[in-house]
């Protein structure tokens, strides 16, 4: 007759601590962390990029589309450097309209010349006068220049458009922005927006899987 052995199986329960737990998962997500950094990079890039942009561009269609209607005012790009330094090329000239009877001598206005292209200017008065026909005229200069502007400017309406505000570099930056150079590179541009997008979405949501998994 055969003996028969019989081994029974020990489970050992060894018993760990939460702390234990939370600390191998707070490590695993660390190391998931650390193991994408252009991705975080790219992030953090695209968020500042784009939120600077939005900005720039509520900005600037407030004070060019908005403001005027709404306030008044009228902007206008200085073309040339005859008012350096105080207003130099590609700077945007905020006017506002001031009674044409008010107007004196050291304003700064915006009007159209009477010559050539009748072409809108920016420019000093230094003389106020009167026409042959007794109606309000300047005499005008840019701050630049050697002489005042061969032309005497008959003011035919109430008011003249006073320079109140310059900002600078705006219709530099206005113009370069519509070039189409720019424009092409910014539908490009705009187009590799939208696969970083997409690629950052697709990381995003692998990221959450993982921690999802080793939370689990």
């Amino acid at each position: 007759m055969s003996n028969s052995h019989h081994r029974r199986d020990r489970v050992v329960v060894i018993p760990i601590d939460a702390a234990t737990v939370v600390d191998h998962r707070m490590r695993a997500t660390d190391r998931q962390r650390g193991a994408f950094p252009l991705r975080r990079s790219l992030h953090g890039l695209g968020r500042m990029l784009s939120t600077s942009v939005l900005v720039l561009a509520a900005a600037a269609f407030v004070l060019l589309g908005v403001g005027p209607h709404v306030l008044g005012y009228r902007t206008v790009t200085m073309l040339t450097g005859s008012m350096a330094p105080g207003i130099n090329p590609g700077d945007v000239v905020v006017t506002m309209p001031k009674p044409a009877a008010h107007v004196a001598v050291g304003d700064i206005v915006t009007y159209q010349i009477p010559v050539e292209d009748h072409r809108v200017e920016t420019h000093r008065v230094i003389r106020v006068t009167h026409d042959s026909s007794g109606r309000l005229a300047i005499v005008t200069k840019g701050d630049a220049n050697n002489g005042a502007d061969p032309w005497v400017a008959t003011i035919n309406g109430p008011t003249v458009w006073q320079a109140k505000v310059v900002i600078p570099h705006l219709g530099s930056a206005i113009r370069v922005l519509r070039s189409p150079v720019i424009q092409f590179g910014a539908m490009w541009t705009a187009l590799g927006g939208l696969v970083l997008l997409g690629l950052w979405r697709i990381w995003s949501s692998d990221e959450d899987s993982g921690d999802e998994a080793s939370g689990g």
